[in-house]
This record gives C-alpha cells, sequence and structure tokens, in this order.
C-alpha cells in the first residue's frame, strides 16, 4: 500500500509524470473542465473535499517553481489569496484574468475538481525541478 499523502491513483499518476514546466490545476466545483485536459473529479458533496485540503496535499508530492490564479481572487475572495500568498511566499504568483486562467487549463495536464464552493478557489500549479546538478 503507497505510504505517502496522495491515496488517489489518478492524481498521484498524474503528478508522477510531471516534467518541468507541465502544468496541474486544482479548482473549485464550478471551475469549467476542457475535453482537452484530464478531469480528476475529487469532490463528493459541497466543500468536501476542500480547496485547501487538495492543494496542500498536492504539494507534498509536486515541486513548484511558479503558480497562476485568477486575479479577480484579490477582490472577490481576499481571505483565500491571503492563504495562497503566504503558501507561496518565496516563489512567482501569476495574476491573470479569469476569462485567461480558463484558457490556460486547456494545456494544463489535469484539472482536479475540489468540492469547494468557494468563488476564483482555482489555482494553476507549474511543475519546478526536485533535485539540483550539484549533487
Amino acid at each position: 500500500m503507497k505510504k505517502t499523502k496522495i491515496l488517489n491513483s489518478e492524481l498521484s499518476a498524474v503528478i508522477a509524470s510531471m516534467g518541468h514546466t507541465d502544468t496541474i490545476a486544482i479548482g473549485d466545483c464550478g471551475l469549467p473542465i476542457p475535453d482537452s485536459s484530464k478531469r480528476i473529479d475529487l469532490a463528493v458533496k459541497r466543500n468536501l473535499p476542500s480547496f485547501l485540503d487538495v492543494l496542500e496535499t498536492a504539494l507534498y508530492e509536486l515541486e513548484v517553481e511558479e503558480v497562476t490564479i485568477a486575479s479577480e481572487i484579490v477582490e472577490n475572495n481576499p481571505e483565500l489569496y491571503k492563504k495562497i500568498t503566504e503558501m507561496f511566499s518565496s516563489i512567482k504568483i501569476n495574476l491573470v484574468p479569469h476569462s485567461e486562467f480558463k484558457e490556460m487549463t486547456k494545456k494544463c495536464k489535469a484539472v482536479v475538481r475540489t468540492g469547494e464552493c468557494m468563488p476564483y478557489a482555482n489555482i494553476i500549479l507549474h511543475s519546478g525541478v526536485a533535485f539540483s546538478c550539484e549533487e
């Protein structure tokens, strides 16, 4: 049996297959998921699992070098925006219009649907490199 945090086999497989600069989106239950991206539907009911629970768990296995969020989050969900900026204080945070964010999901390896019901609880994680050439 798997020992690491992510037990969902689809999510674990996508993260394991990601290379440098590949992207994966984690979104609320209302984020449209394009046919061009793999859908990983974790939603069970309203707010289960939460956006933050899924994001925090994904970060145990994915090296992230930058993130992208919708600029509308700043005004429409300032509490979540604050949490995201704290979580990613040492990496680049891209703010784009929500319409552009939705277009960007078309190039993601997968879009993970949570049960979250907060507005703009969506993020694109850009994969980094988990090793250095100096080792």
